[in-house]
C-alpha cells in the first residue's frame, strides 16, 4: 500500500500511521516538506524580474507588511505589473516542483469594505520573512536601498 500525504502537520501524518497499522498495512512514510525554505525563496527571487524583485524587498524589509500606499507612491502609482508577476512566477515554480503553492506575498483589503478596493496593505508570514531574507542576503541584494533604486 503506497500513500502520499502532502501538507499535512506531523500530527496528522501520526495520526494515519497509527490507523493503517491498526489494519496490519505496512507503511513507510517520505517527509515531504511543503513550505518555503531560503533556498526556494532564493530561487523564486531570481525568477523574478526586476521591477516585481524591488516590490518584494520593502515588503519583507517591513517584517511582512507593507502599506500599499507607500509601495504605490514608489513605484509611482502602479502596482500592477509587479504585483502580477510575483503571482505569476509561484504556478511556474510549482509545476517544476521548486516551490510550494500560494503566492508568499499577498494584498489585504480593508474587511470593512467588502467591495472591489485597492489593497491596503501587502503582506507575508512572519516564519516566510525569515526565509525571504535570507534569500535576498545569498543573492546579494540589501533590503532598505530597494524601493527607489535610482528611478
Amino acid at each position: 500500500m503506497k500513500i502520499t500525504i502532502e501538507g499535512a502537520t506531523e500530527a496528522f501524518a501520526e495520526k494515519v500511521l497509527a490507523l493503517a497499522s491498526q489494519q496490519g498495512a505496512e507503511l513507510t512514510v517520505t517527509a515531504i516538506d511543503t513550505g518555503w525554505t531560503s533556498e526556494r525563496a532564493e530561487q523564486y527571487l531570481a525568477s523574478l524580474p526586476t521591477n516585481a524583485l524591488r516590490f518584494a524587498q520593502p515588503v519583507v524589509d517591513a517584517g511582512g507588511d507593507k502599506p500599499a500606499e507607500e509601495l504605490r507612491k514608489a513605484f509611482h502609482g502602479e502596482l500592477r505589473g509587479r504585483t502580477v508577476a510575483l503571482s505569476r512566477a509561484v504556478p511556474r515554480g510549482v509545476r517544476r516542483k521548486c516551490w510550494p503553492s500560494g503566492t508568499p506575498i499577498a494584498p489585504r483589503y480593508d474587511p470593512e469594505n467588502p467591495s472591489w478596493q485597492k489593497a491596503i496593505a501587502y503582506m507575508m508570514t512572519r516564519e516566510n520573512v525569515a526565509v525571504f531574507r535570507t534569500a535576498f542576503a545569498r543573492l546579494g541584494i540589501g533590503l532598505t536601498a530597494s524601493v527607489d533604486g535610482g528611478n
